[in-house]
């Protein structure tokens, strides 16, 4: 039994969908497939939810009102309008439900139920393509099965109560050598309520079902051949890289490279299944394949994270920081859900390094003031070198001011101005 997940690239136009089902049909066998939203839908959704909670119900509506354009263009251009209008509008009424109300929770609750509507959205137009053109699979609603607490945008599995949904629901289906279709990143609390696993978390969600399946590999289709060394964007010489080992590539998810979701590999290693990364474009390439085995002469591993904000900490009183303020700090970070790039502290300071996510970093500082005088330097970029050398380091920083430098034998992490 496999488990595949594409992502939004790999279903963002008519042709594309066309394209993943014809990767879909040439594999034979029990197969478990985890679809993202479309394109950039999870973008929209969240301009929706951002007008939503400033109050603008008019905009949001409109907003929404464009994605449902979009998705039903979309089953009309794949010739599965009829077929998939009811399932979509019974989405589309589950979001406007929700809209023409007003809020009276937090920013967090909705967000996710209405950015998860997207990859309910995509798995109902691609599933009942599929069925129209002979690869029938079975469309499960992901919510029924994997439960979470209620912590909103990064909710935490209840694995033993998904354990059983999947024995429940989804293994007969599979015994029967059929294929599943059914979505990533999203979840349900114990009252029905929508919740996402973190950005980028169909990858989570894939691994999820691999470990509790006993999955014999898990396959993620990206626009690329497989890892690369860099984001091919940013370098356009970046080296494809043939084989990893799950160490290597969680150091990678950690320090920021938006290949793989960070909790993906855990639930992989812990049953010792492979992961491959292949490319939805040319499916014969060979990819890379990630497993438990050393892996010797790897190319320096680029990461550059932009948008950074340096949270500068002093103590009020000159209180060491190390006598128990440390532990303050991270009990803060625990509290505002957020979790630094980089830190350093001196005797009576202490450096922070976050993504410039307004809203956290601004709740930080607010705890924090308690214990510190705060200041903020935003519009930084934190570059990270896995197996680096000085002179690579030296030609990435170029021209930039470097504000703090963190090394080992192996990384070295510099903030640059």
């Amino acid at each position: 039994m496999k488990v595949f997940k594409f992502g939004g690239a790999s279903v963002s136009t008519p042709e594309r969908v066309r394209n993943v089902g014809s990767i879909i049909a040439s594999f034979e066998g029990p197969l478990l497939v985890v679809i993202s939203a479309m394109g950039k839908t999870t973008n929209a959704l969240e301009k929706v939810v951002t007008a939503f909670f400033g109050g603008d119900k008019e905009e949001a509506l409109r907003l929404f009102e464009g994605i449902k354009t979009e998705h039903l263009a979309m089953a009309r251009d794949l010739g599965v309008e009829a077929q998939a209008a009811v399932q979509l509008t019974d989405f589309f009424t589950e979001v406007e439900w929700l809209l023409h109300d007003k809020p009276v929770r937090d920013h967090h609750y909705y967000y996710d139920q209405v950015v998860c509507v997207g990859e309910l959205l995509s798995t109902a137009v691609v599933s009942q393509y599929l069925n129209a053109n002979g690869v029938a699979n079975h469309w499960i609603d992901v919510r029924d099965i994997i439960r979470t607490d209620d912590n909103f945008r990064d909710a935490r599995i209840d694995w033993p109560f998904t354990a059983a949904r999947v024995k429940e629901l989804v293994q007969p289906v599979l015994s029967s050598g059929s294929i599943v279709l059914t979505q990533g990143f999203i979840g349900a609390t114990g009252e029905n309520e929508s919740t996402t696993l973190g950005r980028e978390g169909s990858d989570y969600t894939a691994a999820v079902f691999a470990n509790l399946l006993e999955a014999e590999g898990q396959t993620i289709w990206k626009d690329v051949q497989g890892v690369m060394n860099a984001d091919p964007k940013q370098y356009p010489d970046a080296q494809w890289i043939r084989e990893l080992n799950y160490r290597e590539v969680i150091e990678m998810a950690y320090y920021g490279a938006q290949v793989i979701h960070p909790k993906t590999i855990k639930p992989l290693q812990n049953k010792g299944i492979p992961l491959y990364v292949k490319s939805f474009l040319d499916p014969k390439a060979e990819g890379t394949v990630i497993h438990n085995a050393s892996v010797a002469d790897l190319p320096p591993i680029i990461v550059h994270k932009q948008k950074q904000v340096l949270m500068e900490l002093q103590s009020k009183d000159f209180s060491f920081v190390s006598e128990g303020l440390t532990a303050e700090l991270y009990r803060i970070f625990d509290t505002v859900k957020f979790r630094p790039n980089l830190t350093q502290n001196g005797a009576v300071s202490f450096l922070c390094v976050l993504d410039d996510h307004d809203e956290k970093v601004q709740a930080l500082a607010h705890h924090a003031t308690q214990y510190f005088n705060v200041q903020i330097t935003r519009g930084l970029t934190l570059l990270t070198v896995r197996h680096y050398n000085d002179a690579l380091v030296s030609q990435l920083c170029g021209e930039s001011s470097s504000i703090l430098k963190q090394q080992t034998k192996e990384t070295i992490q510099v903030l640059l101005g």
